[in-house]
């Protein structure tokens, strides 16, 4: 906890203070342009491989990115709701799905199910991504670690683009041209960014 306080510290008395009227601006409203829907992996900081400042991005993290299809429930959608909100309330104009390498949901995916027996919620919430599984074991080798795991990440933002597309306010910006989704998959070990191509159906780095 000192780390923290530390850093609190250091934060109030440094970035604040050089950012001072940005912050008292955000102090009663937020007007993001982008949500950042990401892995909660502690190594994806969206701020930073994007150089926003606060206000920008609001954003949804969760095990593996991933995007539940739309539906109405009276079950607490988190991950829906906050799609919700962004869009039907925030008018965010783009939407952004951030996978990345070595990602440990993805990688889940191949694992015995023994292996997740102690984590029954995990395991659930992945279902989402199954699809993703069979069309990746149709592509390339299973014993082909690699392939299997930088496809599976990147057919994995296809498919929640997709998914997003579920939500008839989202595919009616969309139509329209009012809203834009992008794919993207960060490579953590260089900080390249390949961004997906509808057109061409593949990741380019970003230049």
């Amino acid at each position: 906890m000192a780390d923290f306080k530390d850093g609190i510290i250091r934060f109030r008395e440094n970035d604040f203070e050089a950012n001072r009227e940005h912050f008292e601006n955000l102090g009663r409203q937020q007007n993001p342009h982008t949500l950042f829907i990401g892995c909660s992996d502690s190594r994806v900081v969206p701020s930073l491989i994007t150089q926003t400042m606060p206000g920008e991005l609001f954003i949804i993290r969760n095990i593996a990115n991933l995007v539940p299809k739309y539906r109405e429930s009276g079950e607490y959608l988190a991950t829906t709701s906050a799609i919700e909100y962004a869009v039907q309330v925030l008018k965010v104009k783009n939407i952004i799905v951030c996978g990345h390498s070595n990602c440990g949901g993805c990688a889940a995916l191949y694992h015995p199910e023994e292996k997740l027996t102690g984590i029954p919620h995990t395991r659930r919430w992945l279902q989402l991504a199954e699809p993703v599984k069979e069309k990746v074991l149709k592509l390339v080798n299973p014993t082909d670690y690699a392939a299997r795991e930088w496809l599976t990440e990147q057919m994995n933002v296809v498919e929640q683009l997709s998914h997003l597309m579920t939500y008839p306010y989202i595919c009616n910006a969309v139509k329209s041209g009012e809203m834009k989704l992008i794919g993207w998959h960060y490579m953590i070990h260089t900080g390249q960014i390949y961004e997906y191509h509808q057109k061409t159906g593949e990741f380019e780095p970003i230049e």
